[in-house]
């Protein structure tokens, strides 16, 4: 019994993954967002609030996980954070699974997932799709964020992996520094073509 092809979608911090992730979802293919799944899971009565609230005392309050207060806990603490990793991924982990077996059926999935190279994941897909635009553009689209500095700015950009590596390392490119219009006909292609790939793992 075969499975979806699985897509691993990822890019550096404004490149327009998000934007391309949702042109997946408008043509009809399942996304699961990490993000989003741990948003919800520490969102006001989140699967994850109590455990996270347990390991990391005072980050909680009646809106779930407090961004504030556990990125106060954690940040620029290796020991820390990988405490609040084993807590988080397992539980995405599941949740990717269940969204594996709800869309069994589908020819192909998309994972967007931000740190795909970063925590090691691109082993874990059968196609990388890499988000990518001009250096220019991206620092334009980043600096135009709310409360977005250039000091920031550059200590994200320190934890990515480089957009040249990226690139390096993907099975597809999409480009987003055309317009949205030439974007989206980039990935209708892409998305005709991997629906004709036979995944490389089948499942028994």
């Amino acid at each position: 019994m075969t499975r979806p092809l699985i897509v691993g979608l990822t890019g550096s911090i404004g490149m327009g993954k998000s934007t391309v992730a949702a042109m997946f979802e408008a043509a009809g293919v399942p996304v699961f967002d990490a993000d989003a799944e741990v948003r919800a899971m520490q969102g006001p009565g989140g699967a994850l609030v109590q455990a996270i609230e347990a390991a990391f005392p005072g980050s909680t309050d009646a809106g779930g996980v407090s961004r504030e207060k556990l990125g106060a806990l954690v940040f620029g603490n290796p020991q820390e954070l990988a405490r609040l990793e084993a807590i988080v991924h397992p539980a995405v982990a599941a949740q990717r699974e269940a969204f594996l077996i709800e869309h069994a059926g589908a020819p192909l999935v998309v994972f967007d997932i931000p740190l795909l190279f970063e925590k090691g994941g691109a082993e874990a897909v059968d196609r990388v799709v890499v988000v990518s635009a001009p250096a220019e553009a991206q620092r334009r689209r980043v600096l135009a964020r709310p409360g977005m500095t250039e000091e920031k700015f550059a200590h994200i950009l320190e934890l990515q992996t480089p957009d040249s590596e990226k690139r390096a390392c993907a099975d597809h490119i999409i480009d987003t520094g055309t317009s949205v219009e030439e974007t989206e006909d980039e990935v209708l292609a892409l998305i005709a073509e991997l629906r004709g790939v036979i995944p490389a793992r089948q499942s028994l």
